[in-house]
């Protein structure tokens, strides 16, 4: 297939049978209630909570009393630790470990078995806690209310000595994000304690927001909020030297008025009914080092006969809608459609039914991006389970509590080209394996080889050519920073010949008001790529949204019988012709 997921880390494998061993060995030591189903039991409430930072995962499960116990799996020693035990019978509901794992922030919930008697305070649906763990001491309530709350410690990038404060975020479903400045200090050794727990000071950093975000590895905020019926997406960066600043503003052309609350990468949210994603829209932001930024969104589906997704190329200046109608339609679709950050591609799938690989470096010919239907069987191997893109290239499957890395597959794009019938496949197979092989002269010697035996394979490009140009704009890309935008990609400038299976409808879209006058590493090359669209890309004079206006303009008089003057309509058709 064209996708490789790879696991990295998988919970049955890597922590289960180190649970059994920790169980066995209690009960040869006589420490042990026994039981011959505890094992099971525990199988069954292991699950992954949150992955930190660092690549650090956080899991729990309950023992044969109960009893909540948070546990970690260091992804660099390949160990396992237990962090904290929590004896009442709750469902954790969130949960995040500072870098130094001193301290854990948790939220937990009343258990939903029938017959459990309710653990929390009349009134309080959640119980947020902050607690010492090196080693366990004091447990602080932050929160006790009648509503779901999120917990996410920062990582800014210090390895060298520990922080003396810690920065916690509480997400709200009151639709605020609250900010906690924790210090601590070592007590008797190398115990640490929290300093005036009785009062931490916070900062209201969000609020009446409908979408929020996490980037765990660029510690980025991306919410969304509503003024006036509009979308307004925001983003805040988060510093090591623990500051932050709001980014950006950029509205979007998305309906969430309706929608309520979602967030995304907040840790696993077993919250939400899985069954029902597809009733509900789906919405993520991705970026890569390169200054991309992507908005993907799936609207709710009112039917699945035909399914409607957006990408908005907000670097690049304007959005893509594509439309694909499905054929046999099964349990799969009610999954939802899935993204999937891939770096330089975005994948979008509907397990069984399609797959679109989209190029974000170069979007504006169709040709550039791959889409293969159901009738593919590069797609059967897919997960047919919805999948959680984190930052970079980790996919995260709660449901088995695997931690997969997504990888294009260069035998299986190089298969496609060599197999498929249809030039736009072609073409978006060259040009994904290319990139996949960078440096890698075997592949492009595959490449060579085929292409000399099958030179008129093409009829809607030079394969030669296009192979030429390609392949030399991947061999230099990494060296030529900004200067990339004026290289030549592809000999291919238009591309007319409809894509089987898809449509598409392309849009101007409004570009970020930057919020910040001095620009470090992404920041700068993403104020690059929006500069470049300013000044050096050229504008038409009318967009599909100017024309789509003038097109109900002219309905709605058709209906009143009111006709504007003669010389406007000559001025919108001198104007079209232009």
């Amino acid at each position: 297939m064209a996708l490789r997921l790879v696991a990295d880390f998988d919970l049955g494998k890597d922590v289960l049978p180190w649970l059994r061993a920790q169980r066995a060995a209690s009960e040869a030591s006589g420490a042990g209630s026994g039981g011959a189903d505890v094992l099971e039991n525990d199988y069954e409430s292991l699950r992954v909570l949150n992955v930190e930072r660092n690549g650090n995962i956080i899991y729990t499960y309950k023992d044969d009393k109960g009893n909540v116990i948070f546990g970690l799996y260091d992804c660099q020693t390949r160990q396992n630790e237990l962090l904290y035990t929590f004896e009442k019978d709750l469902q954790v509901f969130s949960c995040s470990v500072n870098r130094e794992r001193t301290l854990l922030a948790a939220s937990l919930v009343q258990s939903t078995k029938e017959g459990k008697r309710n653990e929390l305070q009349p009134g309080s649906k959640c119980l947020t806690l902050l607690v010492e763990i090196h080693p366990v001491n004091n447990v602080k309530v932050l929160k006790a209310v009648d509503s779901y709350i999120w917990v996410q410690f920062l990582y800014p990038h210090v390895e060298s000595h520990p922080l003396p404060e810690n920065h916690l975020l509480l997400i709200s479903e009151e639709k605020y994000i609250e900010q906690f400045r924790i210090h601590v200090a070592q007590e008797d050794g190398n115990r640490v304690v929290i300093k005036n727990s009785g009062h931490l000071p916070r900062d209201r950093i969000a609020e009446d927001f409908v979408w929020a975000q996490w980037d765990m590895s660029e510690q980025r905020l991306y919410y969304i909020d509503l003024k006036k019926s509009r979308s307004i997406l925001k983003c805040i960066q988060f510093y090591a030297d623990e500051s932050y600043n709001l980014m950006f503003e950029v509205p979007l052309d998305v309906s969430l008025s309706n929608s309520g609350f979602k967030l995304v990468n907040f840790g696993c949210d077993y919250h939400q009914d899985r069954e029902k994603l597809s009733e509900h829209l789906t919405l993520c932001v991705f970026t890569n080092r390169t200054g991309s930024l992507c908005v993907c969104y799936s609207p709710k589906c009112a039917s699945w006969e035909q399914i409607t997704y957006s990408v908005f190329y907000i670097h690049k200046g304007h959005s893509k809608t594509f439309t694909t109608s499905l054929e046999n339609v099964g349990s799969h679709a009610t999954k939802g459609i899935t993204f999937l950050n891939l770096d330089y591609y975005v994948a979008v799938y509907l397990p069984g039914h399609f797959f679109h690989l989209l190029n974000v470096q170069h979007p504006d010919l169709i040709c550039h991006s791959l889409f293969l239907t159901g009738n593919n069987e590069m797609i059967d191997m897919l997960p047919h389970c919805p999948l959680q893109s984190l930052s970079g290239s980790l996919v995260l499957d709660c449901c088995s509590g695997k931690l997969y890395r997504a990888l294009l597959s260069q035998s299986s794009l190089l298969q496609l080209l060599q197999n498929t019938r249809l030039d736009c496949e072609k073409m978006a197979a060259l040009h994904c394996a290319l990139y996949c092989g960078q440096g890698t002269r075997f592949l492009e010697g595959q490449i060579i080889q085929w292409i000399s035996e099958n030179v008129s394979a093409c009829h809607s490009f030079d394969l030669i050519q296009e192979f030429i140009i390609a392949s030399s704009y991947w061999s230099v890309y990494s060296e030529t920073s900004n200067v990339d935008k004026l290289l030549p990609h592809s000999s291919v400038l238009t591309w007319n010949t409809e894509i089987p299976g898809i449509t598409l409808v392309t849009e101007d879209i409004a570009l970020p008001f930057m919020k910040v006058l001095n620009f470090k590493g992404y920041w700068e090359k993403l104020n690059s790529n929006l500069e470049y669209v300013k000044y050096a890309k050229p504008h038409f004079h009318y967009n599909n949204t100017v024309v789509r206006r003038e097109w109900h303009n002219l309905i709605s008089e058709e209906k009143t019988g009111k006709r504007r003057s003669t010389a406007y309509v000559r001025t919108i058709l001198d104007n079209a012709i232009k």
